[in-house]
């Protein structure tokens, strides 16, 4: 349980003093993106009083859980301050959905931002994605996976690209085939810590059947988890990409960054990561942090 508290609470930067004053943001609460089962995902919508015309999509989610309760305005705050419109985006949470489902809901909240750019004043072709931990894997696999959309898809939002141009996280997961050191593997329900292991409990439809089957073959279980590892998806198109992780994290460790940095190096990438000397899965302070983000969101999604 201490787990995942803690990890709940990584996915965004506690609140600073600053959140105390009065909000320059109107806040729009569970605006639907789409539906799954016959349920509504939704996003909350802040908008800053003076806007600077880009936006930025703000994963919540930690351990997988995720909760409209979860979304913290304060963690924000040195973002709507800088002008960006943030999208608040609850994707979907464990156990009710597996990491692969999560992060498809997460591409059509994406989708959705890009569709209605206009509707919230934003630039469609400028926009940014942050999250901490589980937000920080989703995030790097919209940087690093996302798509252009399917030009025959019935939805218009569907045709839309997933694409962001700009991602910066906190301490995430990045190559699920090697955890910590080379050749640990963390496949299916049964390599990860108790609270977490209905995200990676999947199953297939057999429709044939009518039913839902849980996968248990290896090799299925392997390629589900190299595809949900951002790291097998680094390409030279990428967007720039900021990493934050403390160097004494004793969750997600810091050599998921690490790996990652090189291999976004090696593909040509724009990347840099900030290690955080003694600092755990999460620290005091991570809102000067958030305003590190920001600069790196000046930097590539105002520039053009």
């Amino acid at each position: 349980m201490l787990l995942t508290i803690s990890l709940a609470a990584a996915s965004a930067p506690a609140p600073s003093a600053a959140a105390q004053d009065p909000p320059a943001f109107a806040r729009t609460e569970d605006v639907v993106y789409g539906r799954r089962d016959g349920m509504a995902m939704t996003l909350d919508v802040f908008r800053p009083a003076k806007a600077n015309g880009l936006g930025i999509v703000q994963v919540i989610s930690g351990g997988y859980f995720s909760a409209h309760e979860m979304i913290q305005p304060g963690s924000i705050r040195p973002l709507l301050d800088r002008g960006y419109t943030v999208f608040a985006v609850v994707p979907g949470s464990q156990p009710r959905y597996q990491v692969p489902e999560i992060e498809k809901n997460l591409m059509r909240a994406v989708r959705f931002i890009r569709h209605n750019a206009k509707t919230y004043g934003i630039d469609p072709n400028r926009i940014g994605i942050t999250g901490g931990s589980a937000g920080g894997n989703l995030s790097l696999l919209v940087a690093t996976a996302g798509d252009a959309g399917d030009p025959k898809a019935r939805d218009p939002i569907d045709r839309e690209s997933s694409r962001v141009q700009a991602a910066a996280v906190f301490f995430p997961l990045t190559d699920l085939l090697n955890f910590g050191k080379p050749g640990r593997e963390l496949i299916g329900p049964m390599g990860h810590a108790v609270p977490f292991r209905p995200a990676f409990d999947y199953r297939e439809m057999d429709r044939a059947k009518g039913t839902s089957e849980r996968v248990t073959d290896a090799e299925k279980l392997r390629a589900i988890t190299k595809d949900i590892s951002p790291i097998y998806a680094v390409s030279a198109d990428d967007p720039p990409i900021l990493l934050i992780h403390g160097d004494k994290d004793g969750l997600v460790p810091l050599q998921q960054s690490e790996s990652l940095l090189k291999a976004l190096q090696a593909a040509g990438v724009k990347a840099e990561l900030s290690v955080k000397p003694g600092a755990d899965h999460g620290w005091p302070g991570m809102e000067k942090d958030t305003e590190r983000m920001a600069d790196w969101f000046d930097r590539y999604l105002k520039a053009g």
